[in-house]
């Protein structure tokens, strides 16, 4: 593997006493698309980190394009022609799709920039996601997280006075529906054919094994193996990322179920069919991203009359999927982000032990098995499984009997996932509901009944025994009956 476009020799980086990469050897080479997979805290993000410039490493050499990198920035990857698309998305919500366009082009000046970062982000978008529907002139906080990540993934494509050799993708699929993210892998295969290169992190292992050349799998900070995609499979790949253990999508013996309603919902008044949530059922959402089901769960939660009919019975805790911007509270420590939704429950006299609440916090770090070396540390110090695990923590460890979820899973590896089902499945034997959104079609297969979503309405519910993927695929794009 002669010349690559990028070569990583010896890399290691270290946070303190914690090494997060120990000695990474990797080699890009021009017109493949590589696989990198790993358990949450392997290392891979840090990794494409130091390859994006947005970190340096603490020992280890790294070459682009021929060239030794020593002062290397994402001005200078980017000049080189490095992208990144992160896992948690940088846009500014409070601009236009097309001024977010602006701020990776500082060549578009004068009075006809926006004309031509109209152009540059529509071009990109049409080319990836045909159908896509999204405005130049929208304010990304008014999009859907599904459309956020396109306008993200589009904005890496759009190019005025610089080459394009390298575009490295953390978990691009997380938040998009199937329809887009086989739009997304398509425009892959194209670009490699012309020779572009893609690092592409996901913990979608058909995803990875379906769209790349080869793959790389990392466990604590170290590249354990890598080989042709046409050679490994699925369970070898669990393998060698730690053996995560597989468990059977069905309900656990002694399941508490009743006649009782938790929930009854209606996506709006003019709607015809409505959402039933019985004690100890877990409930799948599914359909297209963006058609009404995270707004359902959110006028669930908060109990208005505003969008459609709701009725509830118990209280309710929410597992937001986009953790950065509605679930964690990033200057606290894993301790008060776990325990914040107890506090009321803990309080004798006004007062909250603090011993209790520790307590708590470190039960609930211990079932969950939160990788952290102390609850005292800020939860940004956790990866972003482990965050999602904090708020897991946080929704079970309350009084809730109704547990919303909200594309939980998004960007959590395949190990972390495991062990999440099989708590969902304990906590529902128990008697808790639970309402789970969810873009990864796998993932209904944990539920004893799908709602299927389209333009903000119910058009078909399936239950466990009837549920494909194809009755999934194809109810996504009917009109409510």
């Amino acid at each position: 593997m002669s010349n690559p476009i990028a070569a990583l020799e010896g890399i290691t980086r270290k946070f303190g006493a914690v090494t997060a990469l120990d000695g990474i050897d990797l080699r890009l080479q021009a017109g493949e698309c590589v696989g990198l997979v790993g358990h949450n805290g392997a290392g891979k993000s840090t990794l494409m980190n130091i390859l994006a410039g947005t970190l340096p490493q603490s020992s280890g050499r790294l070459t682009v394009a021929g060239q030794e990198q020593r002062q290397y920035t994402p001005w200078h990857a980017a000049r080189l022609g490095v992208r990144c698309i992160f896992q948690e998305l940088s846009l500014c919500p409070n601009l236009t799709v097309a001024e977010n366009t602006r701020i990776s082009h500082a060549s578009l000046t004068g009075f006809g920039w926006r004309d031509k970062a109209t152009s540059l982000i529509s071009r990109a978008l049409d080319e990836i996601f045909p159908g896509h529907g999204i405005a130049p002139v929208a304010l990304v906080e008014d999009l859907a997280i599904g459309q956020r990540q396109m306008v993200e993934i589009a904005r890496a494509f759009t190019l005025t006075d610089e080459r394009l050799r390298l575009v490295i993708l953390d978990e691009p699929t997380s938040s998009l529906d199937a329809h887009a993210a086989r739009q997304l892998m398509a425009h892959l295969r194209r670009k490699v054919q012309e020779g572009l290169s893609f690092v592409l992190i996901s913990h979608l292992l058909a995803e990875i094994l379906e769209n790349t050349d080869r793959i790389v799998v990392m466990r604590d900070g170290r590249l354990v193996t890598q080989g042709s995609s046409s050679e490994l499979d699925r369970g070898k790949l669990v393998d060698e990322m730690g053996g995560a253990r597989e468990i059977a999508a069905r309900p656990v013996a002694g399941m508490h179920r009743s006649s009782q309603i938790k929930v009854r919902a209606r996506p709006a008044p003019q709607a015809k069919a409505e959402l039933v949530a019985r004690q100890g059922e877990v409930l799948g959402l599914a359909g297209l991203a963006g058609h009404g089901q995270s707004s359902l769960l959110r006028t669930i939660l908060e109990g208005t009359r505003a969008v459609g009919e709701v009725e509830t019975h118990g209280p309710m805790a929410l597992v937001a999927g986009d953790r950065q911007v509605d679930g964690i509270f990033p200057l606290w420590s894993i301790a008060d982000n776990i325990t914040i939704r107890s506090l009321g429950r803990l309080a004798r006299a006004g007062v909250i032990g603090s011993g209790q609440a520790r307590t708590m916090a470190q039960e609930w770090r211990d079932r969950m098995r939160i990788r952290a070396t102390s609850i005292d540390q800020g939860i940004l110090t956790l990866s972003g499984g482990n965050q999602q695990k904090a708020l897991f923590a946080r929704a079970l460890a309350s009084d809730a009997e109704i547990i919303l979820m909200d594309d939980p899973m998004r960007g959590v590896d395949i190990a972390t996932k495991l062990e999440v089902y099989d708590i969902i499945a304990k906590e529902a034997g128990r008697g808790r509901t639970f309402l789970w959104y969810t873009t990864e079609l796998d993932e209904l297969g944990y539920c004893d009944r799908t709602y299927v979503f389209h333009n903000g309405a119910i058009v078909a519910e399936i239950p466990r025994e009837e549920l494909t993927e194809a009755r999934v695929i194809q109810s996504s794009f009917l009109e409510e009956q």
